[in-house]
């Protein structure tokens, strides 16, 4: 059934997927649902929160606390309608971690917030490894509390004190200067004199851009002859052009080059129509690749799970844990199977038990696997262990997640969609991952970048060919 053990390194895709859960406009949707219904994990998360804690409202959600008042904009609350950065958010952030990916925390705050403070908040983000913090996002624009309350030079200033502290106290952790875009080649990018420290100091950079977007969502209706309303469309050439021309424009501007991801990205079933959404996305992934665009690191697909038409799903408005897939949904999940956007998996040397995993991140883990044949696709297989480890596996193309006090896992859901031809042998690959989504000081000198593991004793595998009987 298997032969040696070997290791395997997970290293980067040349495009990594990462996704947005939860926002103003979603609640967050656990990964267990998520890695069942998508099959693989993302790179990053994206969880989206507000901090203002000098408000005398926070940490109410807005939404909640003006429940009934009328509004004429969804920015027009005293602070943006994320959920309040508390407690919970680092549950959140553990169950994204426990789950094989990283998280990234996009945070719109208070400028005006201490060093104190923020020292304090740094320090809580020391054992989430290798995490990205994404500071006063889309901040080149006028519909974030960040931009109403403070001017571009203020923001700015900001981001870089917030970034120096960031640095010391939690190195971790990257952060991410979010703005705007250079709309020609050797134009300017937006709030370039004011933004220009963020630019060289943050460690990422990124821009929201989305191919179709109903920014009016929900209080009007994004019609055909209404092009002056609150929606807006253009094509995945300039989509990818105006993308292109900033990050050549920061490269001139700062003298560096850094990681570009798009931190939000989609095309709004509200101005394309669900039916389209798929094959956009998949034509914009086909440009960056036609284009050999090295520079570009990842993508987030913004959302999941949606009220609206920018999630996966649209939440059921009858039942706020109820999602329902959309069309787009079969796409995403081919463009998650496409090599170009999964994981480098690099097969080492042969190994015995004791082993020892390293979780660095989603792009960079050591782990083990084993290989198994196949006389031909299996009526049942599942796996079996005696040891309380926190691990994912795959197989197949199928990701499994095992938590501690889990002991069988059903591996069938792998050839459910996917037969195997008779007579193969498959990699089963197998990773650790923080039980508590968190790292510990376990005596390594790198415990906040890399939580380790070991396995002692080799899982049992239940491989049948035939079911145990057929009624007629």
């Amino acid at each position: 059934m298997t032969d040696k053990l070997f290791s395997v390194h997970m290293g980067k895709a040349p495009l990594a997927l990462d996704l947005s859960d939860g926002s103003e406009r979603a609640e967050y949707v656990d990964q267990d649902y998520i890695l069942n219904v998508l099959g693989r994990p993302h790179r990053n998360i994206n969880l989206m929160y507000t901090w203002y804690p000098r408000d005398k409202d926070w940490p109410a959600r807005m939404s909640e606390k003006f429940k009934g008042k009328e509004i004429n904009s969804v920015w027009d609350y005293p602070y943006d309608d994320y959920f309040p950065f508390t407690d919970e958010a680092f549950e959140c952030m553990k169950d994204v971690r426990r789950h094989g990916q990283d998280v990234t925390l996009t945070l719109t705050a208070d400028c005006k917030i201490g060093d104190k403070a923020l020292k304090e908040f740094a320090r809580k983000l020391r054992p989430y490894g290798r995490m990205r913090l994404r500071i006063n996002h889309e901040c080149m624009g006028a519909w974030f509390t960040h931009n109403k309350r403070y001017t571009f030079k203020e923001i700015a200033d900001f981001h870089v004190r917030f970034t120096n502290i960031i640095h010391k106290e939690a190195p971790n952790v990257k952060t991410i200067f979010c703005a705007g875009f250079a709309v020609k080649a050797g134009g300017k990018v937006d709030c370039e004199d004011d933004f220009l420290e963020a630019y060289k100091t943050a460690d990422v950079w990124s821009a929201d851009r989305y191919i179709a977007l109903h920014y009016g969502w929900p209080l009007d209706t994004a019609e055909k002859g209404h092009e002056d309303g609150s929606f807006n469309y253009q094509s995945v050439d300039k989509t990818f052009k105006h993308f292109k021309y900033t990050h050549d424009r920061l490269k001139k501007i700062t003298g560096q080059d850094k990681p570009v991801v798009m931190s939000e990205f989609n095309a709004d079933g509200d101005v394309v129509g669900p039916l389209h959404q798929g094959d956009i996305i998949k034509r914009y992934v086909e440009k960056v690749k036609l284009e050999e665009a090295d520079w570009l690191e990842a993508l987030t697909m913004y959302q999941f799970r949606d009220r609206g038409r920018l999630g996966l799903e649209v939440q059921d408005p009858n039942n706020v844990n109820v999602g329902i897939a959309q069309p787009m949904m079969k796409e995403y999940k081919e463009l998650l199977n496409d090599p170009y956007c999964r994981p480098a998996m690099k097969n080492g040397a042969e190994l015995e038990l004791p082993f020892e995993f390293r979780w660095g991140g989603a792009d960079d883990a050591d782990g083990l696997a084993m290989n198994v044949y196949f006389e031909h696709s299996p009526e049942f297989m599942e796996i079996t262990f005696e040891e309380e480890l926190s691990l994912m596996m795959e197989i197949n193309g199928r990701w499994f997640y095992k938590a501690p006090g889990t002991k069988t896992i059903d591996l069938m859901p792998a050839f459910f969609e996917k037969p195997v031809a008779d007579g193969c042998t498959l990699p089963l690959r197998i990773f650790a991952t923080p039980p508590e989504g968190i790292n510990v000081e376990d005596g390594h000198k790198d415990w906040a970048t890399n939580y380790r593991a070991t396995m002692t004793k080799l899982p049992s595998i239940r491989l049948r060919y035939e079911p145990m009987g057929i009624v007629g």
